[in-house]
């Protein structure tokens, strides 16, 4: 049932369009390469969202739309309990209201939804960008690890979001009538994002994808002839080869590091290196879990819990400086209990849900909005085994209007394919 009072002009309704068209454009192209240019792109979307006040359009929310909204709310309203009751401030606030204002820009994008030409183009040139200049700062200025304006872990792992949304959009690029430029444009996307990932020897980002290869082969390699499919496997194995191998990319020296780090974290010599300090808060969290399971410690008690278990010898002491347990779900667990874990969930496993209805759309349009739907909650997942990503700006913002971008255009579009499906069997 549709909630419009009524249609706006036509003229109001095409400059919607490109205003929207832009501002998902600048959310991928600039969002590394630019200080805290993933919030432009955002904040235009927020702003323009006041239209709907004003004109009204027809939303035709849905049941899916409605579930995708209680999570991000969901999500919004257990933070603010805590930063209330752990005496936080508005510090304590700041990030989690940014999935509650992400939902009116998802019902502008679900009103006017962009160009898809701009999207996809927005998040080539921003996998591009972030990559080249990962590139450039590892192999020209001989920096140990590439890192934007951002901290290095997230820089890493959002030019791998970049760079897997950009293998999602392969299926949207061969069905348009310049199929090669767009094909080599993605493409090319997606290898300079994930190499940038391997350049800032973010760690995190690479343990999960694997399961980014098995999803995309779940949404596009059985339309694939077995040549094809034998011909990408090999290139994907040879390339981890290949990316192994080269001393310049720092990708052998981040894995021997990562063994290093566990044997020497398991014979006691060393509890504060990358991989042996998270052993460490991930014990310290678990002993604060057990004591408050249901509501967790908030933000200001993990701390002070933390330095506790380290007077007492239960924990290193070096690992009391990170404020977090460099785990986004165990994070979740010691600070906001069992109901802040079932809200992270929501966020992530709702839409992914959501999307997988259309994963065998014959409509490779929408496909393609239904896998990097589901790519970019694989991608979070992934990235938060070792790093509370929701605890950054850029890991928030990414993630809440991403999600309201890729909802509300694949939203717009199935109830479009629905309406027309309805017309052709009168």
């Amino acid at each position: 049932m549709s909630t419009a009072l009524s249609s706006p002009p036509p003229y109001i309704a095409l400059s919607m369009h490109l205003y929207t068209s832009l501002a998902v454009l600048l959310l991928g192209t600039i969002a590394l390469v630019v200080p805290s240019g993933y919030s432009l792109g955002a904040v235009m979307l927020l702003l323009g969202s006041a239209v709907l006040l004003v004109k009204r359009p027809g939303l035709n929310l849905t049941r899916q739309d409605r579930l995708v909204m209680t999570a991000m709310l969901a999500y919004t309203l257990v933070g603010m309990l805590e930063a209330w009751w752990d005496g936080q401030g508005i510090r304590g606030i700041d990030k989690p209201i940014r999935f509650l204002l992400a939902i009116p820009a998802m019902l502008l994008i679900k009103a006017y939804p962009p160009r898809l030409s701009w999207m996809w183009s927005g998040l080539a040139l921003g996998a591009i960008g972030a990559g080249g200049w990962a590139g450039w700062q590892k192999l020209v200025e001989g920096v140990w690890r590439a890192e934007g304006h951002t901290y290095v872990i997230q820089f890493g792992n959002l030019s791998m979001l970049l760079g897997i949304l950009c293998l999602a959009g392969l299926g949207w690029a061969v069905v348009q009538l310049r199929r090669g430029v767009w094909v080599s444009l993605l493409a090319m996307g997606a290898v300079v994002g994930i190499l940038g990932s391997l350049f800032s020897g973010s760690r995190g980002g690479w343990i999960g994808f694997p399961i980014v290869l098995l999803v995309l082969y779940r949404g596009y390699g059985r339309d694939l002839p077995g040549v094809i499919r034998i011909a990408a496997l090999a290139a994907v194995v040879l390339g981890a080869l290949l990316v192994y191998a080269l001393p310049q990319t720092g990708v052998q020296s981040r894995v021997h590091d990562a063994f290093n780090d566990v044997a020497r974290y398991v014979s006691g010599e060393s509890k504060t290196s990358s991989v042996g300090a998270r052993f460490e808060m991930w014990k310290g969290a678990y002993h604060l879990i057990l004591e408050k399971p249901l509501i967790g410690w908030g933000d200001n008690g993990y701390r002070q819990g933390m330095q506790a278990l380290a007077d007492e010898g239960v924990i290193h002491p070096g690992v009391t400086k990170y404020g977090h347990a460099h785990n986004e779900f165990i994070d979740a667990l010691a600070k906001r209990g069992i109901i802040g874990l079932v809200v992270l969930l929501a966020l992530y496993l709702i839409p992914m849900k959501l999307f997988t209805h259309q994963l065998s759309a014959p409509d490779l349009e929408l496909r393609s909005l239904a896998l990097a739907g589901i790519l970019l909650s694989v991608a979070y997942i992934d990235f938060g085994l070792s790093q509370v990503f929701l605890a950054h700006n850029s890991g928030v913002m990414m993630y809440a209007f991403w999600l309201a971008v890729l909802w509300g255009v694949y939203s717009n579009r199935v109830h479009h394919e629905a309406a027309l499906s309805s017309l052709s069997s009168r």
